[in-house]
């Protein structure tokens, strides 16, 4: 019995919810909220961008639209990952 070569690990994430405050996504079952004041390139991202999320691997999202991607580790604590601009 062969089997073919795996290809890229692409999981089910979803937007749940976006509100004024922020946005909810659902991962594995588990929902998690991130806050405009932490996250802040999706406060002015058209919705139909924000909802176009994939799980690439395990913990690691990805918003090819947005060129945005996160780790599981800084939504849960996103005070252990502070933003630093540099102008």
């Amino acid at each position: 019995m062969s089997s073919e070569a795996p290809g890229m690990n692409i999981s089910e994430v979803e937007v749940t919810n976006i509100s004024a405050h922020g946005i909810w996504v659902l991962v594995s079952g588990k929902e998690y909220f991130m806050s405009y004041k932490d996250f802040p390139w999706f406060e002015e991202a058209p919705v139909g961008k924000i909802i176009n999320v994939v799980e690439l691997s395990s913990g690691h999202l990805y918003w090819r639209e947005l060129d945005i991607d996160l780790s599981l580790e800084s939504i849960k604590h996103p005070e252990r990952f502070p933003l630093i601009t540099k102008l």
